[in-house]
């Protein structure tokens, strides 16, 4: 996935947003903006190449209040499909926000 292509989407606002971001984003808290402030300063932390019916990735941003957003999308050719956000949770992911931790059991 090339992140410049997700960017550029995103800025000239050929989005789409999913029924679940939106029922998520609005559970979580979470501002559209804030997402898209995400995507615009992120970068790719995992990529998911088989997802149907886009290729998807899981990117790394922060939003307005520095705060680190993972944004999970798919692309199109000519669309970014926004599926969900969260706040990654401090219990699963290293203090870089793009490493998962590993189960210790």
């Amino acid at each position: 996935m090339d992140i410049e292509i997700i960017k550029a989407l995103c800025r000239r606002g050929a989005v789409q947003y999913t029924n679940h971001l939106l029922i998520r984003i609005l559970q979580r808290g979470i501002d559209i903006i804030d997402v898209e402030t995400a995507i615009s300063g992120g970068k790719i932390i995992q990529e998911y190449p088989e997802d149907y019916p886009y290729p998807s990735c899981l990117m790394l941003g922060r939003d307005r209040k520095n705060r680190p957003l993972h944004v999970v999308c798919g692309v199109s050719e000519d669309t970014l499909w926004l599926i969900t956000a969260y706040h990654p949770d401090a219990n699963e992911w290293e203090s870089d926000w793009a490493t998962r931790r590993r189960n210790t059991k």
